[in-house]
Order: C-alpha cells, then structure tokens, then sequence
C-alpha cells in the first residue's frame, strides 16, 4: 500500500466522520422542533418525512436517475424508522428532550453486540471500553436532569425512549446493510414513503391533533423535513464508508446538543451531573473514533 493511498484512505474517513457528527448535531434539534410543532407525537414524525421526500426525490434522480422501485432493505428501512420515530415522539411528550433523546440513542450497545454475534465484527477491547464510557456519559445525562424541564410523566416517557433504542439499532443496522448497494438518497427516500403512511395510521388510531395550527407550528413542520434531509441523509452517507459499530457511537453526540439546546430553549435546567456526563459522553466517541481506526499496513517502497 502507498503512502498516498493510505493518505486517501485517512482523508475519506475522516470526511465520513465529519458527515457523521455534523448529521447528529443537526438531528439534536429535532426533538426541540417536534415540541414546536404543536401536533401530535406520530403525527410530527409524518410531517417530518412528507417534507423531506420532495428534497429526497430530486437527489436521488440528480445522484443516480429514475427513481424506480424500492429494494426490500429500504422497506426494512422505513418499518424500523417509522417505529423509531412513534416511540421516540411519545417519549418526548411524556419526559424531557434530554431524557428522551439520551436514552433513545443507548443504540450502540445493541449494535456493537448485533455485529460481534451475527456478523462477526468482533471489536476491539479499546473500542468496548470507549462504547461504555459513552454510553456511560449519557446515561448520566439521563437521570440528572435538572430542574425545571416540563414534564408528564418521566418514568413513561424514559420507558419509551429506552425502547425507541431498540428500533433505532434495527434501523440503523437496516441502513448499513442498505448502502452495500444503494445510495443514501435512494435508502431514505423509500424508508419515508413506507414510514410515512404508517405513522398517518397510528396518529389517526390514536385521535391525535394531525395538522399544525399555527404558523410557527408549520414552519417547525418543514423545519423537521430540512433536518431529516440534511441530518440523518448525512449519517446514512457516512455509514456507508464507516463501521456500523463506531457510526452508532459517534451518533452520541446527538443528546449532548438536545440537552443544550433543551436548557436554553424550554428551561431544562442542566445539573452537574448532566454536564460531567456530556463531557464524559464526548470522551467516549473520541475515543471510539481512535480506537477503531484502522491497523497500520506495511508500506510499500
């Protein structure tokens, strides 16, 4: 292997877990945006996905042409998103975005456990030990929660946002098994046409409040589709040049921003074990990131 193709291959990776961050940064605000809405829970999950397909639709025929029908993987997709999103919407209306979003992101560890038992990806003992001490970290932001967050009740709202971490692992695994052979666009344009309609079912059933009924209600509306687009389509880009394992990781950043901008948004007053277990959440991912790079090659005159 040449020095410049171990150069490149540092630089793509490095890209991808630009992408990877930069995606979960972006989807931190959505539980602030799903509060904003003013509809219901699977109902903000719908307006999400309605108004990301038209921007999803036009990259994917600009990226690889006609649209064409979508593979059984990318129908996985869109059942486990569409779970995601309903479990973790009710979550948010019961217990705080913090709360909510830290738990629904405990992913990894169904993740790296899913890849070492079924697919072989046995990781490293550095790698397990970063995975924990992230995870670590944002269970500590989960359960110190400050005062001041508006709240229903905590102990359903966290329930339901453990269990939107198991969906959120199946989907994430979904999406990685998905970019083998599929673009990003594609893959997520496809999950939102399934996704779509079943969270319209389950907001109907549940006699929930479908349409916003303010302007700033909309507006949050659209603002989901463009966080949905820009967010989660470049953590569905990244992991297609990354390992499942480290991307659901990585993707920890994600509660550290809605804690954030939970505390400057709705009052959810950060203590201080929510802010050592940011920092200690965000050690983890570093470390993670370290810990899986890859093994140094011999090099080739």
């Amino acid at each position: 292997m040449t020095d410049t193709a171990i150069h490149s291959d540092s630089a793509h990776r490095w890209q991808a877990v630009g992408a990877l961050v930069f995606g979960a940064c972006v989807i931190g605000f959505s539980g602030i945006l799903v509060r904003l809405t003013g509809t219901g829970p699977a109902a903000a999950g719908l307006w999400r996905l309605v108004f990301a397909l038209p921007l999803l639709a036009v990259m994917t025929r600009r990226a690889s042409g006609p649209l064409g029908r979508p593979s059984p993987i990318a129908l996985t997709c869109g059942l486990f998103f569409a779970l995601d999103l309903g479990f973790w919407h009710y979550g948010l209306k019961y217990t705080s975005v913090g709360a909510s979003t830290v738990l629904s992101n405990l992913a990894p560890v169904v993740v790296t456990a899913f890849a070492w038992i079924f697919l072989k990806q046995r990781p490293r003992a550095l790698f397990l030990l970063a995975m924990t001490v992230a995870v670590a970290g944002a269970w500590m932001m989960g359960i110190g929660r400050g005062a001041g967050a508006p709240v229903l009740n905590a102990p359903l709202g966290n329930l339901l946002s453990l269990a939107t971490a198991f969906w959120y692992a199946l989907y994430f695994l979904a999406i990685a098994q998905g970019r083998r052979t599929e673009a990003a666009s594609r893959l997520m344009f496809w999950s939102g046409v399934v996704g779509a309609p079943l969270l319209l079912v389950s907001a109907l059933l549940l006699g929930e409040q479908i349409l916003p009924t303010t302007l700033a209600g909309l507006a949050a509306c659209v603002g989901l589709g463009l966080v949905h687009t820009a967010g989660q389509g470049s953590i569905a880009w990244a992991m297609g040049r990354l390992p499942t394992s480290l991307a659901s990781v990585v993707v920890l950043v994600q509660p550290v921003v809605a804690t954030y901008a939970g505390f400057l948004l709705f009052g959810e007053a950060l203590g201080p074990l929510q802010t050592l277990g940011a920092a200690v959440a965000l050690s983890g991912v570093v470390l993670a990131q370290w810990a899986s790079r890859p093994k140094p090659a011999s090099v080739s005159p």
